[in-house]
């Protein structure tokens, strides 16, 4: 088994996460204690993790931070001289994503419920919901030349998580990839989740022919669409 990007982190870095995410958001000089770190160690650390988009500090109001009078005004670590605000140190969104989720398996277990892949409910779920995002596709796309259709769409498909980018070919046409599977769990399971995804795309483009190229489910690494323009008489 490969490890998480969590368990590539160096220990202590991992370690205040951990510590963090059991405990709630903590000062400098408490996470320094509970990990028996010295202050320089842990201010350190947390220069670090702050770089790497993984904490953010919160300023407490009025509150000094006591025993660290003698550090410099703008610590990095937001440790400040006695009597300034006091920071404290939270998670952010690219930390908590560190740590596993198991919405795919949820969702795939609750589909289960409603009858397995064969399920008339299951099918009417996976409906409703390329309603809802052709509903919210439509007024985007709306007035747009066929070249900046593809280019919002692109970017509703990124916002949903799918890691999604475009590439213009010689005759016109475009490659829409998408780089992640952001139902990729559930598409194991589920043949809908894909069909579904393609008929999204093909309803969103109505003007546009829409092929799948690439499939995830096929083996490649990445699912991949060329859209075409319909050329009228």
């Amino acid at each position: 088994m490969t490890d998480s990007p969590l368990d590539t982190l160096p220990t202590t870095r991992r370690a205040i996460l951990n510590l963090l995410k059991r405990q709630g958001p903590l000062a400098a000089k408490e996470l320094a204690r509970e990990l028996a770190l010295t202050p320089a160690a842990i201010r350190m650390q947390l220069v670090h993790l702050e770089e790497d988009g993984l904490l953010e500090r919160q300023v407490l109001e009025g509150q000094g931070d006591e025993g660290q009078g003698n550090e410099s005004q703008g610590d990095a670590a937001g440790v400040g001289r006695r009597g300034r605000p006091a920071h404290i140190y939270c998670l952010t969104s690219a930390a908590e994503a560190l740590y596993p989720k198991r919405y795919g398996d949820l969702t795939t277990e609750l589909l289960g419920y409603l009858g397995g892949p064969d399920g008339e409910q299951v099918a009417t779920l996976f409906e409703q919901r390329r309603r809802r995002r052709v509903d919210g596709a439509l007024p985007r796309l709306a007035h747009l030349s066929f070249d900046e259709q593809v280019a919002t769409l692109t970017a509703i498909l990124d916002e949903d998580g799918y890691l999604a980018d475009a590439t213009r070919q010689e005759d016109g046409s475009w490659l829409v990839t998408e780089h992640n599977c952001a139902i990729l769990t559930v598409a194991h399971g589920f043949s809908q989740a894909c069909s579904s995804e393609l008929s999204f795309i093909r309803e969103a483009l109505p003007g546009a022919t829409v092929e799948r190229v690439a499939h995830l489910m096929d083996g490649a690494h990445m699912c991949a669409y060329r859209i075409a323009p319909i050329r009228t008489a």
